[in-house]
């Protein structure tokens, strides 16, 4: 299990040099007040993550996996962890990035916007994440790209579409008693639909063929 979070996460060390100037451009951006850098950056490594799968189909190394004990579940599982770790770290980094760039932008840290800003793009990242996986293994990591360009426009389209329709304003008052829940909800929110994700893609890969 270690061999396969290793292999990923040395997979991307190339990477890190890319990533490094990415935070250091985004945090010259931020401090400057023209983008917010919570959300883009844990995306960012979400990314090059799902670069990985070109790197394995490109080595074949899916089909090598599979000769190790519980190949099969160690691939997929090693995949998810190795890319969960890579998205906390990266977000602990743009927390502490955003608390000095509020800092420098405002000489004030406000520490519960800033960690609600940045749980919401955790949330938003694993979101990805638990969408794209199951796709990925299911029709490779190229045809994902287009089946996830496809279905996420048509995600766009229909939310725009039911926004004509729904009043937004009411349902929000009508959660509004969740509120003092709400980072204990998305928490087990983000833990369901990861681990379904997860045995998603354990399914399709138990059955792939090589």
């Amino acid at each position: 299990m270690i061999g396969f979070i290793k292999k990923d996460l040395l997979m991307i060390k190339s990477n890190f040099k890319l990533l490094g100037i990415l935070i250091i451009v985004y945090a010259i951006m931020g401090l400057m007040g023209e983008i917010d850098v919570s959300f883009i950056l844990p995306f960012m490594s979400v990314m090059v993550m799902i670069s990985t799968f070109s790197y394995d189909a490109y080595n074949n190394w899916d089909a090598y996996s599979i000769s190790f004990p519980d190949g099969r579940k160690n691939n997929v599982k090693g995949k998810y962890i190795a890319t969960i770790l890579m998205t906390i770290i990266v977000t602990i980094i743009t927390l502490l990035l955003s608390f000095i760039i509020s800092y420098v932008n405002t000489k004030t840290i406000n520490f519960e916007e800033t960690l609600v800003s940045m749980f919401g793009s955790l949330f938003g990242t694993l979101l990805v994440l638990s969408f794209t996986y199951p796709i990925i293994y299911k029709l490779g990591v190229e045809k994902a790209r287009i089946a996830i360009f496809l279905i996420v426009f048509g995600f766009i389209f229909l939310i725009t579409l039911l926004s004509s329709y729904i009043n937004i304003e009411f349902i929000a008052k009508s959660l509004s008693f969740l509120e003092n829940y709400l980072i204990i909800i998305l928490t087990l929110i983000m833990i369901i639909m990861v681990y379904i994700s997860y045995k998603i893609s354990e399914k399709i890969f138990s059955k792939k063929e090589f």
